[in-house]
């Protein structure tokens, strides 16, 4: 059965970091584009960050640049995602995708934006004192 595994999450205080971690079953992670998403309560999910495992690319979204990390451990299939200086904005439901990119689409920013093959069953992240 082919499936994404997510752990981390939790509460943490403004300031603070987390790191969240996404691991493929039954496939591996090579020739994906693996992102991390969050939706925030009420909101629409937003894309975070996208990676493209074909030339090691990796998109941010403009409100987590310079805060929050993509990492990959290919021998183990796992990605993460290492979170600092989280906001109270930050909190909400964090989600790992991977998707096989169109042939037709070259940016990494793009790979991410439209259907996901797979998703993660998402997990709560919140930042509150």
């Amino acid at each position: 059965q082919l499936q994404l595994v997510q752990s981390g999450g939790g509460l943490v205080e403004p300031g603070g970091s987390l790191r969240l971690s996404c691991a493929a079953s039954g496939f591996s992670l090579d020739h994906y584009a693996i992102g991390w998403f969050r939706q925030a309560p009420g909101k629409e999910r937003k894309r975070l960050s996208c990676f493209n495992s074909n030339d090691g690319t990796i998109y941010y979204a403009d409100s987590v640049k310079g805060r929050f990390t993509f990492s990959r451990d290919s021998a183990n299939s796992t990605v993460y995602l290492e979170m600092n200086a989280l906001k109270p904005d930050d909190k909400g439901v964090y989600s790992c995708g991977v998707v096989a990119p169109a042939p037709w689409i070259s940016t990494v920013q793009a790979m991410c934006a439209g259907g996901i093959d797979y998703w993660g069953k998402g997990t709560l992240v919140t930042v509150s004192s």
